[in-house]
């Protein structure tokens, strides 16, 4: 009897770990499809004209559950307003908001999380927390100058890090933009293989690293 209890147990557990996976997965495919729309949208593209008349598709990192990670969130209040560098002269105030802290690959990693201070005086981005990082597969499979997630306000200690929606900001697109530098602190000593890969063309006219 409690060798078939334990079985039974086993099964649901396995049952319950497949429907996170299928919602997780879910999560990642809708992101994918909103920032191809995005790309799509000649009023939202930052592709120049010339690669806009050939895009199809992002290319992305396969979707790996494994890269949603369920981190401490630190609130760090108290902290000053600072000009966060840019890939231009632009200077954007941003506050630290708090960390998340969090292990992969049996490592501890701590990152900022940060808040636009000019976003938010608009209602619709009250809520909205940014997190610029960098990476080991930086340069290689995934772009240069590091990859943004976006995050809200978390409503109580947890944030949840979905890698697999890590995105380029638009200079890895093109040159015309303006855009924040992930600060040091805000490495991973991993190579994060999730999210968006590396800007550059193929010959058939796709997107791809």
């Amino acid at each position: 009897m409690r060798l078939t209890l334990t079985y039974i147990c086993l099964i649901l557990i396995s049952f319950s770990a497949v429907a996170q996976d299928s919602i997780l997965i879910k999560k990642a495919l809708k992101f994918q499809e909103k920032i191809n729309h995005e790309f799509k949208d000649s009023l939202e593209s930052p592709l120049p004209k010339e690669d806009f008349k050939a895009f199809k598709t992002l290319d992305f990192f396969p979707i790996d559950t494994n890269l949603v990670v369920k981190a401490k969130f630190v609130r760090t209040p108290s902290e000053s307003p600072f000009i966060m560098e840019t890939t231009t002269e632009r200077k954007p105030v941003y506050i630290k908001y708090g960390e998340a802290h969090f292990m992969l690959e049996d490592e501890e990693f701590v990152l900022n999380i940060y808040q636009s201070q000019q976003l938010i005086t608009d209602p619709k981005y009250a809520n909205y927390l940014f997190l610029p990082f960098t990476d080991n597969s930086n340069g290689e499979d995934s772009y240069a100058g590091g990859r943004y997630l976006d995050l809200k306000i978390p409503k109580n200690d947890v944030i949840v890090l979905d890698f697999n929606q890590a995105y380029n900001p638009y200079c890895a697109y093109s040159g015309k933009y303006s855009c924040p530098i992930p600060p040091e602190d805000n490495h991973i000593s991993l190579a994060i293989h999730a999210g968006v890969k590396n800007y550059a063309k193929k010959e058939k006219d796709t997107i791809t690293n």
